[in-house]
């Protein structure tokens, strides 16, 4: 197991505690940790264990994995893929439902990417625009392939847009 990195991990749970607007003893009362404990792991006097990140990252709404990583717990390979969950998740703008569908269409493009790119390695010189798993992939802003891939019951349910406006249906397949 990798040595623990404390000094960043209190740092960043600083951060986030600060992003979502928590005292410490909110925090340390929503995670079910002691509040001297709290402070003495954001000063980096102490290492939490895995059960201890997975509640405080449960009570900032953002992932455990990125707490884990940060931790030294976690490879840091899939930091990116992590970050990228762990903002969305943090951000209090948008409403949980909203959160879900942005994580599911998040992760049908990195799918999709990861067809196209092992069907462009074995049909190389095949010519054509390819399409897998029913999704059109030449859309050129890539809303459709979005709204199609994820579905347009996720979309739906999302609620309504940032203007308070319903969200729009997905629009027609062009084949």
């Amino acid at each position: 197991m990798a040595s623990l990195n404390v000094g960043n991990l209190g740092e960043y749970l600083r951060e986030q505690r600060r992003s979502a607007q928590l005292s410490l003893r909110q925090l340390a009362d929503a995670a079910g940790v002691s509040n001297p404990y709290l402070s003495q792991i954001e000063r980096g006097l102490r290492k939490p264990s895995a059960d201890i990140l997975q509640q405080l990252a449960k009570a900032l709404r953002i992932s455990a994995e990125t707490l884990y990583v940060q931790a030294g717990m976690l490879d840091e390979r899939g930091r990116e893929e992590l970050g990228t969950r762990a903002v969305i998740l943090a951000d209090p703008s948008i409403n949980e439902r909203q959160k879900q569908v942005l994580l599911q269409i998040y992760e049908s493009f990195r799918k999709e990417n990861a067809l196209d790119t092992e069907s462009a390695e074995g049909t190389e010189s095949a010519g054509g625009t390819e399409s897998t798993g029913g999704t059109d992939t030449e859309s050129t802003d890539g809303t459709e392939t979005a709204v199609r891939t994820a579905g347009a019951d996720a979309v739906a349910a999302a609620g309504p847009t940032a203007d308070g406006s319903a969200a729009a249906p997905p629009a027609k397949p062009s084949h």
